[in-house]
């Protein structure tokens, strides 16, 4: 008997009016299977993001023509976080990931969504030598996805920010200990309450979560796909735009195995004191 596993992301969306007034969050969260399956979504509910209309991006990148045909990659620019002390190697790795398709989506797609196509045996997506993956919608999830990817247009590089990865380790170590999963820690906070302990974030916020992988390209790959996700919330968060700077924070998860909690702003203003 061929074993499974479960591999599952979550996104949330709020809706921040004038100065932070929370108004009617809606959260999206993957099912999780009661077997080793893959199993995300729930089509009456969204991504999560936050705005407000009246704040200005701390942090403009551009990229420098890295959306071409080479398989070579400007490595010193996209790995914006190479010299911070505070994030491991794989939590670095996941940022160059992310800016890597956000600044050569095209490219990106051509090189690794094409290559994993052939890995696909109807919904199962059966890597060499590795426990079987039971996705919800198969290959075609991944085809959709090449062809978003391969109109979309580049987006500016993600810059890391020291507050917004405490804000996202905030969560990491909670669910760790309890077992949970979602944007609601154990104390009830929601990514903006975590994100606020360190700073200000500035124009727009968000937070992904993805459960069962601990290499960059493959969490990157299970965001950009947003298998059974109608929203395709995940990637929205990725791809969007007003997302300047991120925070990351990577660990263990007890049903999960790993867990990786990327929040997402347009800017962040640090607290000066480092909390």
């Amino acid at each position: 008997m061929k074993q499974t596993r479960k591999i599952i992301s979550i996104s949330f969306l709020i809706f921040v009016i004038n100065f932070g007034l929370v108004a009617s969050p809606k959260r999206l969260i993957s099912v999780p299977g009661k077997s080793h399956t893959f199993l995300t979504g729930n089509t009456k509910q969204q991504p999560w993001r936050a705005s407000s209309p009246y704040a200005k991006p701390l942090l403009q990148t551009r990229s420098k023509s890295l959306n071409n045909n080479k398989n070579d990659w400007n490595r010193a620019e996209l790995n914006t976080a190479k010299d911070v002390k505070y994030l491991s190697d794989l939590e670095k790795a996941v940022i160059q990931e992310m800016n890597m398709v956000r600044t050569a989506p095209a490219k990106y797609a051509s090189l690794y969504l094409t290559e994993m196509k052939k890995y696909f045996n109807k919904r199962q997506l059966e890597y060499p030598g590795e426990v079987i993956i039971l996705t919800q919608e198969g290959v075609r999830a991944v085809e959709e996805c090449i062809r978003f990817l391969k109109k979309a247009k580049p987006v500016g590089l993600l810059l890391p920010s020291r507050g917004m990865s405490k804000a996202a380790k905030d969560l990491v170590k909670d669910q760790s200990k309890t077992g949970r999963t979602g944007h609601t820690g154990s104390d009830k906070s929601d990514p903006n309450n975590r994100l606020s302990r360190y700073g200000e974030w500035i124009k727009t916020c968000g937070e992904n979560i993805e459960y069962g992988n601990n290499i960059a390209r493959r969490i990157v790959l299970s965001l950009l796909i947003d298998d059974g996700v109608p929203s395709r919330g995940h990637r929205a968060n990725l791809m969007q735009k007003n997302f300047r700077v991120c925070g990351i924070a990577c660990g263990t998860h007890p049903e999960y195995r790993y867990m990786c909690v990327i929040d997402y702003a347009g800017g962040f203003h640090e607290n000066k004191d480092g909390r």
